[in-house]
This record gives C-alpha cells, sequence and structure tokens, in this order.
C-alpha cells in the first residue's frame, strides 16, 4: 500500500543520510586522507613522491570502516578502487616492520606494487589482471623480481579470498557466467560501436567532473564539504528509491544483468512471451517476442543510466569519496576514463552496473527486432543463420561483454587496455570473447585519445597539485640541466652544510628558516666539493636523539660528517658525528646533461631531485617540481601556473 511504500521512502533517505554522515565526519575529523580513491596519490606516491600519513594506520582504520559506510549509502560510488589503497596501507604497515624497507624508499615503493596488484586481486578476483594493473597503470619501477613478488602476492590473495568464499557461489567473483557460443566476425560492428561511444563518453566525463571539482575548490562551495556530501546523498536517495534499479545494490544489479534467463526467471528482463503449445523447453525457443515487462525494464534502466551518469559527475572528487575511480561507474562512462581507464574500472562495481544498464537496452532491443527483421538485405540471410540460433539472453550477455570491453578502454590507460581485458575475461570467465573484448578496449582507447591524453587520475593529480611526471609524455626539447638548476642568477645561494664546521644551532637555525626536504653536504663553502646529501628528516631526528641520549651534545657542539672528529681546542664541547645519516652517493648529473636524458631519469627513477655538478663541485639542485615548471615552460604555459600542494 502507499503507506508502506512511503515508511521505506523515508526509511531508505533516513539510513542513506545516516551512513554517508557517519563516513564523511569519521574522514573529516580522523584520517583526512582515507577521502577519495586513492588511486592518484598512489600513483604519486610510486613515482617517489612521499606523502606522509597518506599510507598511515588511522587511514588504513578509517577508510576500511567509511567504505562500508558509503556503499551502503547508495551513492554512486564502489569499493574497488578504496581497495587499492587500503591494500597499499597495509603494505606500508607491514614495511614499517622491517628496516630494510622502511628505510629504503625504492623497496618500499616494489612493496607498494605488489599490495596494488592484491587489492585488484582482492576486488575483482583477478590475480592475474591485478599484477598487470599495477605493472600498467600504478607503477613506475616494476623489476622482474617486483613482478614475481606480485604475482605470488596476488595468488595468495585469491586463494585467501577463495577460502573465505564471500558470495557463497564457491567462486572468487560475484558474477562468473558460463557461455561458450561463439562469436561472429559481422558482431565486431556493434562492439566497436560501444566502443566509440565508450571513448565520447569518457571525454565528456573528464572533462564535467573536473569542471565541476575545480569550481569546488576555487569557491566557497568548497569550504562546506560535509553539508555538500550530505545534500549529494539526500538527492540521490530521493531520486533513486523510485526506481528499481537504482534502489538496489550495484552488486545485485550487475548479478541480474549478467545471469541468463531460466524457465521460472521473475526478473522484467526475462518476461518474454511464451506459447503454451510449444512442447520444447522454454531455453530452447530462440524468437520469443518481447513481454510488457522488458520494455518496462528497458526505460527504467534508460532512466538509471541518466541519472547515474549525472549524478556520478558530482559525485566524485567528494570529501568522502572514497572510490573516485567509482565514477567510472557507467557503462559508458567507464570507457573513457582512457589513462584511468584501468584504475577506474577496477575502482568501482557501479560503473560496471551503468555498462551493463546500457548494454541490457541494446541487448533486449536487438534481438526482438534484428530477428525479425529478416527480410532486410543481407542482414535476413545472416539473422537467420545465426541468431535463429541464440537466445535473447545469450545476445545479452554478449552485448554485455562488449560494454564492459569498452569499459575497461575507458577505464584502462593508454597500455591498461592489456589489463582491462584480462581483468574482464577472469572476472566473467568470457574467455570465448577475449577478441572481441579487445577491438571494444582498443576502439575506445583511440577515440578517447583523440580529445586529450589526460585520464581522469590523471586529471586529478593535475587538480590537486601532485608532482607527477608522467611516463608517457615525450621531452623532445633541446635544453640542459643548467637551464633548469637553481639557484639561477639573481637568486640566493644553495643553502648546504659543510663537513666539519658548523655547529648544532647553525644546522638548526638552517632547517628553520628553510622548508627544503634535505641539504647537500659539501667539504667547505669555498671549495663546494660534494660529500653527499643528508635528509632534513633524518637531521631533525639525529640531533633530537642526541640531545636527549648523549651527553655533552649542547647547540655549540660542532656537527662533522666525516669518520673521525676535527680538531677542536681542549674545552670545546663534545661534537656530534651524523655521518651514519649522510647519502654519500645522492644522484647527480653534470650541467651540461640534456634535459630529455634528465627528465627521463626522474621519470624511471623516482627521484625527488638530483644534484648538478662540474668536476665534483656543486653547481645546483634540481628537483621534480623545477622539472614540470621547465616542461609547463617549454609548452607554452606560465610556470608559476604550476601550483603544488
Amino acid at each position: 500500500g502507499a503507506s508502506a511504500y512511503i515508511l521505506n521512502y523515508f526509511l531508505y533517505i533516513l539510513w542513506a543520510l545516516l551512513f554517508a554522515f557517519l563516513a564523511v565526519a569519521l574522514v573529516r575529523v580522523f584520517a583526512p586522507y582515507a577521502c577519495g580513491s586513492g588511486i592518484p596519490e598512489i600513483k604519486t606516491i610510486l613515482s617517489g613522491f612521499i606523502i606522509r600519513g597518506y599510507l598511515g594506520k588511522w587511514t588504513l582504520l578509517i577508510k576500511t570502516v567509511t567504505l562500508v559506510l558509503v556503499v551502503s549509502s547508495g551513492l554512486s560510488l564502489g569499493k574497488e578502487g578504496p581497495s587499492v589503497h587500503v591494500a597499499c596501507c597495509c603494505g606500508n604497515f607491514f614495511c614499517s616492520l622491517y628496516s630494510k624497507y622502511s628505510k629504503n624508499e625504492g623497496k618500499r615503493r616494489e612493496v607498494l606494487s605488489a599490495a596494488a596488484a592484491v587489492g585488484v586481486s582482492v576486488a575483482f578476483g583477478a590475480p592475474i589482471g591485478g599484477v598487470l594493473f599495477s605493472l600498467e597503470e600504478v607503477s613506475y619501477y616494476f623489476p622482474l623480481k617486483t613482478l614475481w613478488r606480485s604475482f605470488f602476492a596476488a595468488l595468495v590473495a585469491a586463494f585467501t579470498l577463495r577460502s573465505i568464499n564471500p558470495f557463497g557461489n564457491s567462486r572468487l567473483v560475484l558474477f562468473y557466467v558460463e557461455y561458450h557460443t561463439p562469436w561472429y566476425m559481422m558482431e565486431l560492428i556493434p562492439f566497436i560501436l560501444l566502443g566509440v561511444f565508450g571513448g565520447l563518453w569518457g571525454t565528456l566525463f573528464i572533462r564535467c567532473n573536473i569542471a565541476w571539482c575545480r569550481r569546488r575548490k576555487t569557491t566557497s562551495l568548497g569550504k562546506y564539504p560535509v553539508l555538500e556530501v550530505i545534500v549529494v546523498t539526500a538527492i540521490t536517495a530521493i531520486i533513486a528509491y523510485p526506481n528499481p534499479y537504482t534502489r538496489r545494490s550495484t552488486s545485485e544489479l550487475i548479478s541480474e544483468l549478467f545471469n541468463d534467463c531460466r524457465a521460472l526467471e521473475s526478473s522484467q528482463l526475462c518476461d518474454y512471451i511464451n506459447d503454451i503449445n510449444m512442447t520444447r523447453p522454454v531455453d530452447d525457443i530462440p524468437d520469443r517476442p518481447a513481454g510488457p515487462g522488458v520494455y518496462t525494464a528497458m526505460w527504467q534502466l534508460a532512466l538509471a543510466l541518466v541519472f547515474k551518469i549525472i549524478i556520478t559527475i558530482f559525485t566524485f572528487g567528494m570529501k568522502m569519496d572514497l572510490d573516485r575511480e567509482h565514477v567510472l561507474y557507467f557503462s559508458n562512462g567507464t570507457y573513457s576514463y582512457r589513462e584511468n581507464r584501468l584504475s577506474v574500472c577496477f575502482s568501482d562495481i557501479p560503473k560496471m552496473t551503468h555498462a551493463l544498464k546500457q548494454v541490457r537496452d541494446v541487448v533486449r532491443v536487438v534481438p526482438s527486432y534484428v530477428l525479425y527483421v529478416t527480410t532486410f538485405l543481407t542482414f535476413g540471410i545472416w539473422c537467420d543463420h545465426v541468431y535463429a540460433r541464440q537466445l535473447p539472453s545469450e545476445f545479452r550477455w554478449k552485448n554485455l561483454q562488449s560494454l564492459f570491453r569498452r569499459q575497461n578502454r575507458s577505464c584502462g590507460v593508454t597500455r591498461m587496455t592489456v589489463s582491462l581485458v584480462v581483468i574482464m575475461f577472469e572476472l566473467t570467465g568470457g574467455l570465448e570473447y577475449i577478441v572481441p573484448l579487445m577491438a571494444a578496449a582498443v576502439t575506445s582507447k583511440w577515440v578517447a585519445d583523440a580529445f586529450g591524453k589526460e585520464g581522469i587520475y590523471e586529471a586529478h593529480i593535475h587538480l590537486n597539485g601532485y608532482p607527477f611526471l608522467d611516463v608517457k609524455d615525450e621531452f623532445t626539447h633541446r635544453t640542459l640541466a643548467t637551464d633548469v638548476m637553481r639557484p639561477r642568477r639573481g637568486e640566493p645561494p644553495l643553502s648546504v652544510l659543510t663537513q666539519d664546521n658548523m655547529t648544532v644551532e647553525d644546522v638548526e637555525t638552517l632547517i628553520k628558516d628553510t622548508d627544503y626536504n634535505g641539504f647537500p653536504v659539501v667539504v667547505s663553502r669555498d671549495s663546494e666539493r660534494l660529500i653527499g646529501f643528508a635528509q632534513r628528516r633524518e637531521l631533525i631526528i639525529a640531533i633530537k636523539n642526541a640531545r636527549q641520549r648523549q651527553d655533552g651534545v649542547v647547540s655549540n657542539s660542532i656537527i662533522y660528517f666525516t669518520e673521525d672528529p676535527p680538531e677542536l681546542p681542549a674545552n670545546s664541547p663534545h661534537p656530534l658525528k651524523l655521518r651514519r645519516i649522510l647519502n654519500l652517493s645522492p644522484f647527480t648529473v653534470t650541467d651540461h646533461t640534456p634535459m630529455e636524458t634528465v627528465v627521463d631519469i626522474f621519470r624511471k627513477l623516482g627521484l625527488r631531485q638530483c644534484l648538478v655538478t662540474r668536476s665534483g663541485r656543486l653547481l645546483g639542485i634540481i628537483t621534480k617540481k623545477d622539472v614540470l615548471r621547465h616542461m609547463a615552460q617549454m609548452a607554452n604555459q606560465d610556470p608559476e601556473s604550476i601550483m603544488f600542494n
């Protein structure tokens, strides 16, 4: 009755608001880094930039709890992207337990690469796809040993997931489908067209979402994140409840869209008219006309698609948006995330839902009309020969797969197409359709790349001001390291430490007056002969510990970085030896090194800075931010417009 419907409507909105408020409150108060899918930040960290606290224990705890709340609130978000962030938090925690990894950023990044593979493996039940995802989308440096370790970690994760059996179907995924009917060459045409549409939609989505997020950051709208989340949640719940396909959870919806129709299927999507005089089983009747339930489901799915496309543009990037990837949520949306397509796709089940909705609409119409238009030129003979042997449910499945391919396309990066295709066939078991999936994915990527090389994750990286060097961008200019290094003419000299004539007070003053992450160590200010490089954080910790634990260390104590202490007067305070924190082999280039080589070094090694020398004498320093500003200048952009957070 009406009263029961109104009561359910009210409770649906109430629970959605409650869950959303709890999620955004926990994130805002306890772990601000728990917002978002985490993929852009993980990519930035693996490129060599350190975001302290982003993979901390509080982030792990709060994101795990709020992820459940956000998905339960009914927002257009998913859990797959955040699963990568959570896995990386776990990997970072275990790294902190062993000095071999905690004190070596390179080895720590290798562990995080394996953790990213584990996150995808658990989220999709696709261990091989998870390894390829980490290789193609997330990692900067992926040696053979990391490949093997990532594969083993993903294998253990998949085995553990299978042992727990969370879906109760003895499989790694919720929507496993067995379908062995071969595909036909003519079917590549609709697959490719779906890829074209996916690429176009992905491009549109990225631009609309970035425009909205930029407006949020530059106006007073961004000052009220809690209110924004509550308003978006309320709008989502109010509009979603009347439509059964937006009301239910995305996992349930995808499961229904995937499954074949059975003889006693009660879903509207399986409401085909049956002839009671037929003696063959219902599933053997290939040309059943669609009933009223199918047409009702078609317009409901169409409305659900439009609603999800629009609401996800505003949802993606919110302060409690645990999964930006979920934006790709829509079947089409997924297609267009060229560079992030993979990540995005992986990040969430919602995009799959959208894709499936779209496919369902196409699938339900095509069998009903193509099957009966048997007199239409060549298609008449072809349809009679091919489709007369296929059930509408089977044709639907083929369309669903094509949609997924497109999804993968849009979700995948330039190289992500491989990972996406593998994940899709692991997710669905549709190995028979690898070639159509690849065709759809490549088409979507080509179309999306024609409108811009930047994917959703790269777009959010630039929007948030992260110092990220994209490995896909080429640097072909003939500038030299001396053109980029600092200090330049007219600028103050480089802040350096000397090896044996600075006091504790001098070093503390230098640290207080500057915000640099480290300081070159030279023999003396006159010779500028380079000895090594000392990190700011390690200097602070070493001096603090020395003051507390070593007798005689005072402000006038001399700090030395040599093996033997300098000769000091008898009444001098006890000196402080800090050679153990000194990096004796910092990465250096000469002042005549081409910037093309320097940029390649920064990308492949994940450097944060390198020193510029000539015959062992320190001339300056180049940081990743300097490289990014120089690249912007070479692209005729204002280098000062490149902002970093």
